[in-house]
């Protein structure tokens, strides 16, 4: 890439200063992080495998919408943690300035993903708390199904957004990112061009994306509670909110770290603080939501042991015919 102001040099790429430099806390971090990253790889593919494997949990809207939260989270993971990874053990720290965008692009996607996900099993939470004699219309497998496709379309929507307002800065002195991936905030703190308009727009455009599906889980559940309690058994109260635990859980982790990591603008961003936070949602959290989803779920336990029984059936059934 060619840069301005001044006179034109090459501009190679960036420089990712990861976690630590400290060659003994990264012998630490390593093996962590990879038995965490494949611990939430393998859950989520599973999630998606029986979900996907099970008829009826496929075209039931909770389970339809897990498999597609955990793809997202598959991706959002995939994305930053093996470059991270290999920070850790190479010491190969570099990225490309298209290699950084495309980072910067899917990071975008998955999180926004994440994020409208979120609320439309919020809103299938209240349609089947709330709206009970009108949920199999309500939240039918098309409906369903628009409501995925349009997350991930208006995501890939708002990551071109961020990568084509980013392409357009110029970067004249440091290369370095105090970061184990390429983030927004500090690729706009490292640009020497005027940036106050597209961060005013990014932020503004971030804010609504991120709080207006918080704002419609908030609503969503105000309606949840105030139709639980009044509820008359104590049992049937217990149920209901049971049936909402996993999604509150996930949702606390997610919007936990987020809304204090980005609502905010890029001069008060501090590097370490990003770099510790990101670690909760990009590795923890999918880590994380194959637990909260599958362990105290009836349903999921189920359709994982006929999983395994097929598969075991299949295995022995290979195995006569050779024998």
């Amino acid at each position: 890439m060619e840069k301005e102001p001044g006179n034109q040099t090459h501009f190679a790429g960036f420089i990712l200063l990861g976690l630590s430099t400290s060659p003994e806390f990264q012998g630490l971090l390593f093996p962590l992080f990879l038995s965490m990253y494949l611990i939430g790889l393998l859950g989520n593919l599973l999630i998606i495998l029986v979900i996907c494997s099970n008829d009826t949990l496929f075209h039931t809207p909770m389970y339809f919408f897990l498999s597609h939260l955990s793809l997202a989270d598959i991706g959002f993971s995939s994305n930053a943690v093996p470059k991270m990874l290999q920070i850790l053990v190479s010491k190969n720290n570099t990225i490309s300035y298209s290699g950084c965008l495309t980072q910067l692009y899917f990071f975008v996607v998955f999180c926004t993903t994440d994020n409208f996900l979120l609320a439309s099993m919020a809103y299938d939470r209240y349609v089947a708390i709330c709206r009970p004699l009108h949920y199999s219309t309500v939240m039918s497998y098309k409906r369903c199904l628009f409501l995925a496709a349009g997350s991930w379309l208006l995501s890939n929507a708002q990551g071109l957004l961020y990568v084509s307002s980013i392409s357009g800065f110029s970067f004249c002195a440091s290369r370095e990112i105090p970061h184990f991936f390429c983030d927004v905030h500090p690729l706009i703190k490292l640009s020497c061009s005027d940036t106050s308009a597209v961060e005013m727009m990014l932020m503004f455009e971030g804010t609504v994306t991120m709080l207006g599906p918080l704002m419609l889980i908030l609503i969503s559940y105000i309606f949840i509670v105030s139709r639980v309690l009044k509820v008359p058994s104590a049992s049937g109260k217990y149920k209901a909110f049971s049936t909402c635990s996993s999604h509150l859980t996930t949702v606390a982790l997610f919007y936990g770290t987020l809304i204090g990591t980005y609502i905010r603008p890029s001069s008060t961003y501090s590097g370490t603080k990003l770099s510790i936070a990101s670690v909760f949602y990009t590795i923890i959290t999918p880590m994380l939501n194959p637990f909260i989803y599958s362990l105290r779920n009836s349903e999921m336990h189920g359709a994982m042991r006929r999983l395994l029984r097929s598969w075991f059936q299949k295995e022995r059934s290979v195995g006569e015919m050779r024998s």
